[in-house]
């Protein structure tokens, strides 16, 4: 029961997050939207790890997480300077 709570609570933010990234005003907003739902999705991979009493699951969300903080950098910059 409790499992199926976070799914839900899961499954809103991801709509919100969604709506940030296609609604956002600017590039960055669209990123941070993005970035957001990349945060969940990670915490997503944890509870699937939990439910499943498996740790690849865990591993694969904190390589996850490294390439999308790589990847938010390299946006970052991008936006910052350009080409």
């Amino acid at each position: 029961m409790t499992l199926l709570v976070f799914f839900g609570v899961i499954v809103v933010a991801v709509i919100l997050a969604l709506i940030r990234a296609i609604k956002g005003p600017t590039s960055p907003d669209r990123v941070v939207g993005v970035d957001i739902m990349v945060t969940i999705t990670i915490a997503l991979m944890v509870l699937l790890g939990l439910f499943f009493k498996r740790h690849i699951y865990l591993d694969v969300s904190l390589i996850y997480a490294v390439l999308s903080f790589v990847g938010v950098i390299a946006v970052a910059r991008y936006l910052d300077k350009g080409l």
